[in-house]
């Protein structure tokens, strides 16, 4: 096992004198947090529970932002520059993108009259 040794304010420090026992556990639990924003999420949800019509699930997209930070992670990652933290954004955003294209495909016979 390795040591760290950190600056911390003595707020801080006296907070943490409290979990010390749980330091290692805080510490592995901050680092598993979602590599896409809450935001994000919070985006697609709000649109599913929405109960949107057919029309609106086949113009459905991602923000201007999301677009442009899919494009920044897309590119590099055909020049091998992903970092293991920006590879797990993308793959969220992949598995986001999947669940929209379902819905899209669902929605896809009402489009076409055929329901």
């Amino acid at each position: 096992m390795t040591a760290i040794t950190i600056e911390v304010t003595d707020e801080l420090s006296e907070r943490l004198s409290y979990e010390k026992a749980r330091l290692p556990e805080l510490l592995s639990q901050s680092l598993r947090q979602p590599p896409l924003s809450a935001q994000t999420y919070r985006y697609v949800l709000r649109f599913l529970a929405s109960e949107p019509t057919p029309e609106q699930i086949a113009t459905f997209g991602p923000t201007p932002e999301m677009a442009e930070r899919v494009r920044t992670l897309l590119a590099k990652e055909r020049t091998n520059q992903l970092t293991p933290t920006e590879q797990a954004e993308l793959d969220d955003y992949e598995d986001i993108e999947h669940l929209v294209v379902m819905a899209k495909a669902g929605a896809l016979p009402y489009l076409n009259g055929a329901q």
